[in-house]
Order: C-alpha cells, then sequence, then structure tokens
C-alpha cells in the first residue's frame, strides 16, 4: 500500500507481507555447479592393474588418489584414461623427482623413483581442455622407505569422451600389494 502524506503528518497504512516459499533446486542433463561424486575405493593389493569405468560423459575433471600404495617391484606408476577402451599411446609428460626425469608416451607416468614395498601417496588430477584433450598434473610421492615426491604432467588426445581411468605401472607386469587407490570426479 502506499503512503499517503497530509498536512504536517504522514498518514502511514499497514501493508501485509507474505513469507516467500522457497524449493530444493533440481538438475536434470548436464550438471551446471561443482558436484564431486567419489566412485569406490578400490584395494591394490592384488593384480597389475586397476581400472574405473562408467565416468560420465559431462565430467570435466577426474581426481586420482594414492593412499599407501606399493607394488612387488620398481616399475614407477602409470595412469592410462580412454574413451570406450584405454588410450596406450599418444601421451606426452613425464614425472621428476629428485632421482631425475622419466617420460612415457604410452600413459601418464606419475611417479619415478618407486622402490619395492614402498608405500605412495599423492593425488593425480585429470583436466578436459577441449576437443578430447586432457591434460595431468599431480604429485605422488613414497611415504615410507626414501620419502621422495614426483611431481607429474602430461597430454593426450582421446578418440571421444573420457569415460574410464586405468592405475597400472610403466611394465605392466608388477603386481600392487598395498593400499588402496580411489576417483573423485565433477
Amino acid at each position: 500500500m502506499p503512503l499517503s502524506i497530509s498536512g504536517d503528518s504522514p498518514n502511514l497504512t499497514s501493508a501485509s507481507l507474505t513469507t516467500p516459499t522457497l524449493t530444493s533446486p533440481t538438475f536434470a542433463g548436464t550438471p551446471s555447479g561443482s558436484i564431486i561424486t567419489s566412485m569406490t575405493a578400490q584395494a591394490s593389493t592384488s593384480g597389475t592393474s586397476i581400472d574405473f569405468t562408467s565416468i560420465p560423459s559431462w565430467v570435466k575433471r577426474v581426481t586420482v588418489m594414492y593412499s599407501g600404495v606399493s607394488t612387488n617391484g620398481t616399475s614407477n606408476f602409470l595412469i592410462q584414461i580412454g574413451a570406450g577402451s584405454v588410450t596406450t599411446s599418444g601421451y606426452t609428460g613425464q614425472a621428476t623427482s629428485g632421482a631425475g626425469t622419466t617420460a612415457s608416451t604410452t600413459g601418464f607416468n606419475v611417479c619415478n623413483n618407486i622402490v619395492a614395498a614402498g608405500n605412495h601417496a599423492g593425488a593425480v588430477t585429470i583436466l578436459l581442455f577441449g576437443s578430447n584433450t586432457y591434460i595431468e598434473s599431480g604429485l605422488v610421492g613414497n611415504t615410507t622407505t626414501s620419502a621422495t615426491m614426483a611431481t607429474s604432467e602430461g597430454a593426450v588426445t582421446l578418440g571421444g569422451t573420457l569415460d574410464r581411468v586405468r592405475v597400472t605401472t610403466v611394465n605392466g607386469t608388477d603386481t600392487f600389494d598395498a593400499g588402496s587407490i580411489n576417483v573423485l570426479y565433477e
């Protein structure tokens, strides 16, 4: 209601207010906000590779996390990604630590100077750069025997949209024997 003024004193009238109704948002299709989804952690206590599949097509960032991960050998850790199948060539990049620099074209080399039975921890982030090109960077280190940390960076172009991540080793034959690995996506 309008406020009316007559003479020297205003004539105030009361107005009624209504309480707004709030509703919860709903999402349809591609999320527009940051929604971080944790996949199920997998024990890295056997086998030569660990796969995470069924990553949704709208994902722009994947984080691979290592907690106490060990193998029975000294081959460097490798992450491979794919669209429909795992891509095993065309990668650029390297891992660098106090032990030097190690490059790989068969996957993202994310840790060098691996010590057998050494527990490793860290995280590697993979981002959609555009046109199915993905870039990677991360830190993974040995937390028990030689306390070394490796930085990594790399890139690869897939034939489609990323839908899977594989964690393995450069030689593909060392067996995981401790820890767990998980993936977050958003």
